[in-house]
């Protein structure tokens, strides 16, 4: 699952719309030169308004990449695009709005089902599958302001960086392994 964004097609009203909306644009074939992965929260049902298309994407030359979408999407509302490092990882964003969707494309040279917002989704999915509670917990703190991570890591009392800390609670569960992250 996840690997297309065929499911879409088949859940919630959002994610329909979202499916329609990523296939307009062509955004999947146009850029599966850079193997294109949906995550984030309208995959996993923990959506909420405001919440955009996370599209992570295997990007080794930015300036080949910018390029590229610039070409395609530059012409789209609120399109804007910076490199920075996160994490000590080189990285390149892309935002633009296309059919009352934010879309946030999120380059860096590592393979996608390497990156963590893969990892990550796949965790908070699998938690959620084991306990479906959990879903209605992280929307309400979702709703008070709370990122994704740090309500799943406040509901299990995972403490310190909830970015790193959610991935080693998912190698602890067995959800995911170390050969995932390197």
């Amino acid at each position: 699952m996840f690997r297309t964004i065929e499911y879409l097609n088949v859940g919630n009203e959002r994610q329909r719309n979202a499916y329609k909306v990523i296939s307009t644009l062509g955004i999947m074939k146009d850029l599966e030169d850079f193997t294109p992965l949906l995550c984030g929260t309208i995959p996993i049902e923990i959506d909420i308004g405001g919440s955009d298309l996370d599209i992570i994407l295997e990007v080794h030359h930015f300036n080949q990449f910018g390029k590229k979408v610039e070409s395609l999407y530059g012409d789209k509302s609120e399109f804007r695009s910076k490199q920075t490092n996160i994490r000590n990882s080189p990285v390149i964003k892309v935002n633009f709005m296309f059919e009352g969707f934010e879309f946030e494309l999120f380059g860096q040279p590592k393979p996608v089902l390497k990156q963590n917002a893969f990892l990550h989704m796949l965790i908070e999915y699998r938690l959620m599958q084991e306990s479906p509670q959990l879903k209605e917990e992280v929307l309400t703190l979702k709703h008070q302001g709370y990122k994704t991570e740090p309500a799943f890591c406040k509901i299990l009392g995972l403490q310190g960086d909830p970015y790193e800390r959610l991935l080693e609670y998912g190698i602890e569960k067995g959800i995911i392994n170390e050969m995932n992250l390197s």
